[in-house]
C-alpha cells in the first residue's frame, strides 16, 4: 500500500511537470507578463522536483528503518527502561516523531531559505523560523501528548468499546481546538491587529451586515513577517467569528477585490462548508479508529515490523503506515468535496457583490502574487488540489456574466 501511494504521488508530480507550457493563457494577458509567467513556471518546476526528492527520500527512509529492524530495536530499548505502558508508548512515538522531524528539518530549511528566497517569497528570519519550531514542539508535547496519552489509555483498558471511547475523546478535542484555536493558538504564531477605521473596514462591515454575518472583529495578520504570499480567511463559530486579512493581501488588492474575497469566505460559512468538513473529519476519525481496533488483533503485522511484543503504541505507528493508501483515497474524496465547496463560495461571492468581474480580478491577482500554476495536470489536481485550478474557477464565474 505504501508503494502504491508512493507510485501515485510520483506519477502525479511527473505529469504535472509535463504540463508546463511556454505560452501564457489568453485569460491572463495583461496580468502576467512574459517574465512573471516564466517565473511562475520555474516556481512550479522547482517545487515539484523538490517534492519528488523529498517524497523519494521519505519512502526510502521508511524502508531502511523497517528492514534494518529499527522499529523492534527502539521498542526493546525503551521497554528496558521499565516505565509504565502509557509512558513507554509516549516515549516510543515521541522519539520516532521527533527523529523524523529532525531528519526532514534540512528540507524545511532549504525550502524556506533557498527556494522561497529565490522566488522572492521568504521573509522569515532564522529567529522566527526557530521560534516557530519551538512553539510547535511545545504545543505538540502539551496538546498532542495529552491526546495521544488518552488514546493509548483507552485502547489499553477500554476493552471492546475502546475505539468508541477514543473516537469521542478525539472528536471532543477537535471541537475544542476548533473553537479555541482562533483565540488561543493562532495568536501564538500570528499577530492579530484590529483593522483601523476607514473605507475598507466600513465596506467589510456593510457586506457583513448585508449578508447577516455577525463578526466579533476584523483583524490584520502580520503575514509579511514570514512570506510575501497573500491570503484571507475567517475563523471561529457562533458569536466568535473573526475575519482575518493578511497585510500582504491588503497591500495588493483594491477595496472591491478585498470585499469580494471576503464574500467568498462568508460563502463558506453560509453554505455550512466548515461544519460539513468538521463532521466528515470526525466520521473519518471514527472509521480509522474502528479499523485500528481490528488491526491490533493481527499479530502478523507486528512480527513483520520486527516487534516481538504487540502493543497499542507500536500498533498506531504500523497502522498509519499501512493505512496510508486508504488515507490517500479519503484525502482525494475530501478534495473533490472541497473543490465543489470552492465553486459554491465563488458563485455566492459573485452573486452577493453583483460583480463577477471583481472576483475574477481578485483571483488573477492572487495567482500572480503567489505564482500559481495556471494549468496543472488534471491527475495532479485530482490527487492534491483542495481548490479548483484558477482557470476553471474563472470559467465558472464567466458563465454568470
Amino acid at each position: 500500500m505504501m508503494l502504491t501511494k508512493f507510485a501515485l504521488d510520483l506519477t502525479a508530480n511527473l505529469l504535472n511537470l509535463r504540463t508546463l507550457k511556454r505560452n501564457l493563457p489568453d485569460e491572463f494577458s495583461g496580468v502576467f507578463n512574459v517574465e512573471s509567467y516564466k517565473k511562475s513556471q520555474d516556481y512550479t518546476r522547482t517545487n515539484t522536483k523538490f517534492q519528488m526528492i523529498e517524497l523519494t527520500f521519505g519512502f526510502a527512509l521508511i524502508l531502511v528503518f523497517w528492514f534494518g529492524g529499527g522499529f523492534g530495536t527502539l521498542d526493546s530499548y525503551i521497554r528496558s527502561w521499565n516505565f509504565p505502558e502509557i509512558w513507554t508508548g509516549l516515549l516510543y512515538i515521541g522519539i520516532l516523531t521527533l527523529g523524523n522531524a529532525l531528519i526532514f528539518l534540512p528540507f524545511s530549511i532549504y525550502h524556506t531559505f533557498v527556494i522561497e528566497e529565490r522566488f522572492g517569497f521568504n521573509r522569515t528570519t532564522p529567529k522566527t523560523f526557530i521560534l516557530d519550531l519551538l512553539k510547535m514542539l511545545a504545543l505538540g508535547i502539551l496538546l498532542g501528548g495529552a491526546l495521544l496519552a488518552s488514546v493509548l489509555y483507552l485502547f489499553q483498558y477500554g476493552g471492546g468499546l475502546a475505539w468508541i471511547y477514543a473516537w469521542l475523546a478525539v472528536a471532543l478535542f477537535s471541537l475544542i481546538v476548533s473553537f479555541l484555536g482562533p483565540r488561543l493558538l493562532m495568536p501564538i504564531f500570528l499577530k492579530f491587529t484590529p483593522l483601523e477605521e476607514g473605507e475598507l473596514k466600513k465596506s467589510i462591515m456593510d457586506l457583513a451586515e448585508k449578508l447577516n454575518f455577525p463578526v466579533s472583529g476584523i483583524y490584520v495578520i502580520d503575514g509579511s513577517r514570514r512570506s510575501s504570499k497573500t491570503n484571507a480567511f475567517f475563523t471561529g463559530f457562533g458569536k466568535h467569528k473573526r475575519i482575518a486579512l493578511f497585510d500582504t493581501l491588503i497591500a495588493k488588492q483594491t477595496i472591491p477585490e478585498l470585499v469580494s474575497v471576503l464574500a467568498h469566505e462568508i460563502g463558506h460559512y453560509k453554505k455550512r462548508h466548515m461544519i460539513t468538513g468538521l463532521v466528515l473529519g470526525i466520521l473519518q476519525t471514527g472509521l480509522m479508529l474502528f479499523l485500528f481496533s481490528y488491526f491490533l488483533l493481527i499479530t502478523e503485522f507486528f512480527t513483520a515490523f520486527g516487534l516481538n511484543q504487540p502493543s497499542v503504541y507500536a500498533g498506531l505507528i504500523i497502522f498509519f503506515l499501512a493505512y496510508s493508501f486508504l488515507g490517500r483515497i479519503e484525502s482525494v474524496l475530501m478534495n473533490i468535496l472541497s473543490r465543489k465547496h470552492e465553486y459554491e463560495a465563488d458563485v455566492y461571492a459573485a452573486k452577493n457583490t453583483k460583480n463577477p468581474e471583481i472576483m475574477i480580478s481578485a483571483l488573477k491577482k492572487l495567482s500572480l502574487d503567489n505564482l500559481s500554476n495556471l494549468e496543472p495536470h488534471p491527475f495532479y489536481v485530482f490527487l492534491n488540489y483542495s481548490h479548483p485550478p484558477v482557470l476553471e474557477r474563472i470559467r465558472t464565474l464567466r458563465k454568470m456574466i
